[in-house]
């Protein structure tokens, strides 16, 4: 069972995911929020029961799974719809994400949760012992977008927009690893984050 607990967060589009695979491969358990999020959503749910009952009907597709490309564009469109979704879904999100991290038998444990500031900090996740941010600037996040999610411009802008700022999760992070593209920085960053989290996890506390 681990007891020391990382967060993980970042903007979108900052690499959060490369960050995970890499500690992954060192034998780290990582809760995704991501994955947790499809979970409580899945059909059948009470959390997609109550995302149909607040949003409609038409917000599912054919099979009765949820459309995620019209609700992107509902709660990006509108912040109350964006706040009506996340109090219906985070605390479920929660709750997956400690369980994985504490049931997981590494010397430490990982939640990357890309919503960590957005959804309540450390006040949310009391149970974290410490968070780690990756840092990328606003205009490399847009670009990145532009090339994965094959939108628009526009769209990228409020997906952007509609999360916290660099500086708001940076006021959070008691570790940063700056993705800019150099995949040898990156890797010597995680094992030296490795080592720190591995000694901070066996000492008395």
């Amino acid at each position: 069972m681990s007891s020391y607990i990382i967060g993980l967060t970042g903007g979108i589009a900052a690499g959060k995911s490369e960050l995970s695979r890499r500690f992954e491969a060192l034998g780290i358990t990582v809760a995704d929020a991501d994955l947790a999020a499809r979970d409580v959503v899945a059909p059948g749910s009470e959390g997609l029961a109550r995302i149909t009952a607040h949003f409609g009907p038409q917000i599912l597709l054919a099979d009765g799974q949820l459309d995620r490309a019209a609700l992107r564009e509902r709660i990006f469109a509108s912040a109350q719809e964006r706040q009506a979704l996340e109090a219906i879904t985070h605390p479920a999100i929660r709750q997956v994400l400690r369980t994985t991290c504490e049931q997981a038998t590494g010397p430490y444990a990982m939640a990357a949760i890309p919503l960590l500031t957005e959804a309540g900090g450390r006040q949310q996740y009391p149970w974290l012992d410490r968070v780690l941010v990756v840092d990328v600037p606003v205009a490399v996040q847009h670009a990145r977008l532009l090339q994965r999610d094959g939108i628009t411009a526009e769209l990228a802008d409020r997906m952007i927009a509609a999360q916290a700022s660099r500086e708001q999760r940076l006021a959070m992070a008691d570790d940063v690893v700056v993705n800019d593209g150099q995949p040898e920085h990156l890797q010597a960053k995680v094992e030296q984050l490795d080592r720190l989290y591995c000694e901070l996890a066996a000492s008395p506390r």
